[in-house]
């Protein structure tokens, strides 16, 4: 396992109860000691689609998922146009998040966006000044390096599994794991 910084996956452990994060992934967006962390729940899908939310881009019928608990009236995105999109912000190798929204409106419209290399997010998940060191500590998450093909090239309902697959050893046995250890 590695420390907790950008461009990180948190990966829950599997008993882990907390609704908003059984099971998922966070991609880790940012972490600093004075402003703490926040990133994006990669695997989890919301009730609807991107041309759902904006009337803007009707016929883009992508997936948006739910980033986290927090400002879940906001919209974020995670892509692959650093080029493209002003303002982008590097997150770990070729996975970047944000620009300028417009900018990306236009490029989807102009068919210069690829789908599936940009994941729409409703919400993020946030932590406070060391409040995701206790709940490493509590061993409550697992990390690991984000990957591209983690990001964007792995189903949502198999990233969990696959995250565990890339710490390795015996962290495969993990994805057997019943999520109540009652039930083993």
């Amino acid at each position: 396992m590695i420390p907790p910084e950008t461009g990180t996956l948190l990966i829950a452990e599997p008993f882990l109860k907390d609704p908003n994060f059984m099971r998922t992934v966070v991609l880790m967006c940012r972490h600093t000691p004075e402003e703490g962390s926040f990133g994006f729940v990669l695997n989890k899908y919301y009730e609807k689609t991107l041309d759902e939310l904006i009337p803007d881009l009707d016929g883009f019928d992508l997936p948006v998922y739910l980033g986290g608990p927090v400002q879940m009236d906001t919209l974020h995105y995670l892509h692959q146009y650093p080029f493209l999109l002003p303002d982008a912000q590097k997150v770990a190798e070729d996975v970047y998040w944000g620009g300028d929204f417009e900018t990306l409106k236009d490029l989807m419209h102009n068919g210069q966006v690829d789908p599936l290399r940009i994941k729409f997010f409703l919400g993020y998940s946030g932590w406070g000044v060391d409040q995701l060191d206790g709940e490493l500590k509590e061993k409550s998450w697992l990390t690991v390096a984000a990957t591209p093909k983690i990001v964007f090239n792995t189903a949502a309902e198999e990233i969990w599994k696959a995250s565990l697959y890339e710490l390795g050893g015996n962290y495969k046995m993990m994805v057997h794991f019943p999520t109540d250890p009652q039930f083993n």
